[in-house]
């Protein structure tokens, strides 16, 4: 699964490696983003077809939910099963879009207790994470945008820490994850082939409130 990430780098830097075209976001860098919080998100924009970075809130609300209370709001999403699964089947047809990330974080079980550990690119890269996206409208008018990210099984890499891992999607495929071009964008939800490195970061990532560069660190 995936349950915290990192996105680290300017936001003019990521507009320039994705190719927005839109205002650029206010948003601050964060070493430990957290489900419910908002962190930017390339999508294709519904009406002009151009890619777009945007904020978007971790835990999706479907548009068809009849409150925020009721919804389950899941924050990632089972690449085998999206496509029969009524949350997520007319997401992953017509609403997909990527998550930017240096990194994201696994925690694996020891004798001693869950122990966390960033996983990056080895080539420094940004990793840009499958996902999903839907807009809710509230009673009151207001529309809220949220995302969840999709998994898939573990590379050898990450197997080591955990079965499941986010769906990496490379960016010659982007165009078509995006909806930009026509293909099998399903297909591209396969276990990462992309080169990763893996090293044990302080338990402090543990708690949400923590977040700073420090985080990284390998211990």
């Amino acid at each position: 699964m995936c349950g915290r990430f990192v996105f680290s780098r300017p936001i003019d830097e990521m507009r320039a490696i994705f190719g927005t075209t839109n205002p650029p976001p206010n948003v601050a860098p964060s070493w430990n983003m957290a489900p419910t919080r908002l962190a930017p998100v390339v999508r294709l924009h519904p009406d002009t077809r151009q890619r777009h970075l945007d904020l978007l809130r971790w835990g999706l609300v479907p548009h068809w939910a009849r409150d925020l209370k009721s919804a389950r709001q899941p924050i990632n999403a089972r690449s085998e099963t999206a496509a029969t699964s009524p949350l997520f089947r007319d997401a992953l047809a017509r609403r997909r879009c990527l998550v930017p990330a240096d990194a994201f974080y696994e925690w694996q079980a020891t004798p001693q207790g869950k122990r966390p550990h960033a996983i990056a690119r080895a080539d420094g890269d940004m990793l840009a994470l499958a996902g999903l996206w839907d807009s809710w409208r509230a009673p009151d008018g207001e529309v809220l945008r949220s995302f969840v990210i999709l998994t898939t099984e573990a590379n050898d890499v990450v197997r080591a820490l955990h079965d499941r891992m986010p769906a990496v999607i490379e960016p010659t495929d982007w165009p078509l994850w995006l909806g930009e071009t026509a293909g099998d964008a399903p297909a591209l939800l396969r276990t990462s082939r992309a080169a990763l490195r893996i090293w044990p970061v302080s338990t402090r990532v543990n708690n949400v409130r923590n977040d700073g560069a420090d985080l990284l660190l390998p211990v």
